[in-house]
């Protein structure tokens, strides 16, 4: 299961939403001008990039059962 490619992808995907998360939160607890920017757009980041990741946990399975 390491060594899969398709599982490598999707663990980088869950890093991203992990890191998109983060810096949203942050700059959701210390405000200013960032937060009232882009916090909107930070929020619709990670949605997608949720999306892709559940896309590819559910494709990681799919295929790796073979």
């Amino acid at each position: 299961m390491g060594n899969d490619p398709l599982f490598i992808i999707a663990t980088l995907a869950c890093v991203v939403v992990l890191a998109i998360l983060a810096l949203g939160i942050g700059s959701f607890a210390k405000g200013g001008e960032f937060a009232r920017k882009h916090s909107n757009r930070l929020m619709r980041y990670r949605i997608a990039a949720q999306f892709v990741a559940v896309i590819l946990i559910l494709l990681a399975v799919f295929f790796g059962k073979g």
